[in-house]
């Protein structure tokens, strides 16, 4: 009993010096831990041979659009991923209605404040997606200033999400904030034939028109541009460039693509993030990442389509929710199925 009663730190008289055995044990460890160097981030320490990648973008609870669309196939890909939610919804907008949050200037600001003061700030790679507010979008371009003060050689890959088909999601003085401030800081861009058009000023109505717009913005400031769906004749094609120096014309192509009848949520915050993977990892060969970006996403809508189909429901009736766990193996390792036809 008096056995059991020490062991248990009971009352007698050797539990009570055990009690205070440990207990002298625990503040002297406490102290020479406070003294102790935190351990290291091991994403700065050992850092992967990809890149580190800060995303700001919108967030759903459920669905895969901004960073729910662009983090996973990123890591999947091996790069370290930091999200900053410039939204939480819990859907996207498409639905009959949606809840959620969004995060004002100050915000991310203090986010920024927060990793900078743990010396956190390192990253390769920026990427942004839809922001809506010009408050927000200015305060964005303060934290690539930011950013780049750690790195000079940080890569900004900006999704200018503005509208589609002709018609703005975002305020419209936002445009000239994307097309003034925006485009100069960027390392490369992947706007859509609309975007492409407000930022260039430039109506694309055929494959000309759409080198001329990826010249325009080369001049402005990102080295590759890619305009991803561009509708010519009924035809939808991806466009290409990389100005790899200012002293010869850029390297261009085109990528054909198959029309799917079905309307998909999170597709360009996808492709811009397999863009961004695929090029990091063949940055002489934009074409090369366009073929596998482009495959990658095509099996991951044609899965989609099929899954929607064999559950019975009418794939032109509202937009899909695309079905990225399930097509992670075409992400990690795409079957080259699209070819880049290069202009000369």
């Amino acid at each position: 009993m008096l056995l059991c009663s020490s062991l248990s730190g009971r009352s007698s008289q050797s539990g009570i010096f055990r009690d205070k055995t440990f207990s002298s044990f625990s503040r002297s460890r406490s102290l020479r831990n406070s003294e102790m160097a935190s351990p290291p981030i091991l994403s700065l320490a050992l850092p992967s041979d990809t890149g580190r990648v800060l995303s700001i973008q919108s967030h759903t609870v459920q669905g895969y659009v901004g960073n729910k669309s662009a983090v996973f196939p990123l890591q999947l890909l091996g790069y370290d991923v930091d999200p900053i939610n410039s939204v939480q919804f819990s859907n996207h907008t498409g639905y009959p209605t949606f809840k959620g949050h969004v995060l004002n200037g100050q915000q991310l600001w203090d986010l920024i404040g927060g990793l900078e003061a743990n010396d956190l700030l390192y990253y390769t790679h920026l990427l942004t997606g839809y922001i809506g507010s010009v408050s927000f979008l200015n305060k964005v371009l303060e934290v690539v200033h930011k950013l780049r003060s750690v790195n000079p050689n940080l890569t900004y890959v900006c999704d200018p999400v503005m509208g589609d088909e002709g018609k703005l999601y975002v305020p419209e003085d936002l445009v000239s904030v994307y097309r003034e401030k925006v485009v100069p800081v960027a390392s490369m861009l992947t706007p859509n034939q609309f975007e492409a058009e407000l930022l260039t000023k430039l109506r694309i109505s055929s494959e000309t028109d759409g080198r001329e717009a990826c010249n325009i913005l080369h001049a402005a400031g990102p080295s590759k541009v890619v305009i991803t769906s561009i509708n010519i004749d009924g035809n939808l094609l991806l466009i290409g460039s990389h100005q790899k120096d200012k002293e010869h014309p850029p390297e261009q192509f085109k990528i054909v693509i198959p029309k799917i009848p079905a309307y998909f949520t999170g597709t360009g915050d996808l492709m811009t993030a397999l863009l961004l993977g695929w090029s990091n990892k063949y940055p002489d060969n934009l074409d090369k990442a366009a073929e596998l970006a482009v495959s990658s996403l095509q099996a991951l809508l044609q899965r989609t389509l099929s899954d929607y189909r064999r559950a019975g429901f009418d794939s032109q009736s509202s937009s899909l929710e695309i079905r990225l766990i399930q097509s992670q193996d075409d992400i990690r390792n795409p079957k080259l199925t699209f070819k880049a036809d290069k202009y000369t």
